[in-house]
């Protein structure tokens, strides 16, 4: 899906506070579609600064219930301590569930994963690509936030080439090979092996 025209606009902010610090929470929505994503942001930076982020795709199994069988919800608490310990960072938390295929879509692949299909085959089984998720709109909430240049934390290539495409100074990339349960070790050995995602192969083994 080519959503690079695609309009977007900034809603509204306000104080959020959580277990690890208190953020502000920045609202967007795209236009024509009516999607909402958010954007935490934690500190103050310099227009000229590196700038941690994170872009988290949206996973209410893993982030809100706390499942096992992805690294999604450690992923989330990991990003936030990192940017609490770094003093200022971003969050962007797109509302792109499954990789882009929907919660419903995604539990489905759950019941074909648990049949013997990895999450790839799965998707592709009920008719998706192995990742549907877009990043345009990173561009224009950074952009709101007064970023630039960035440290992504990211385990996913295809974020930073998106970033990248976008004309964001990707100055770093670190590591957030975060969260491996017995539930989901095969899971992130397919995501390594098929979708290219870099892992610390010594956590997988």
């Amino acid at each position: 899906m080519d959503s690079s025209n695609t309009a977007y606009e900034f809603v509204s902010k306000a104080k959020l506070p959580t277990r690890y610090g208190e953020f502000i929470i920045h609202g967007f929505v795209e236009v024509q579609s009516g999607q909402e994503h958010v954007a935490l942001s934690y500190g103050k930076w310099e227009e000229d600064s590196v700038v941690p982020i994170r872009i988290h795709s949206e996973c209410l199994t893993g982030d809100a219930l706390f499942s096992t069988r992805c690294d999604c919800g450690f992923q989330l608490e990991k990003a936030l301590e990192n940017i609490v310990h770094h003093g200022s960072g971003i969050l962007l938390y797109l509302r792109q569930e499954g990789r882009g295929i929907g919660l419903l879509n995604k539990i489905k692949a759950y019941q074909l994963q648990d049949a013997g299909y990895d999450t790839v085959e799965a998707n592709q089984h009920l008719g998706f690509d192995a990742d549907l998720r877009d990043y345009n709109i990173c561009k224009m909430m950074l952009a709101q936030l007064g970023v630039n240049k960035v440290e992504l934390m990211t385990n996913n290539p295809k974020k930073l080439l998106a970033l990248e495409e976008m004309g964001i100074n990707v100055v770093s990339r670190k590591p957030i090979d975060h969260g491996v349960t017995a539930d989901n070790k095969h899971y992130l050995m397919t995501k390594t092996s098929k979708l290219g995602h870099t892992f610390d192969p010594e956590k997988l083994k």
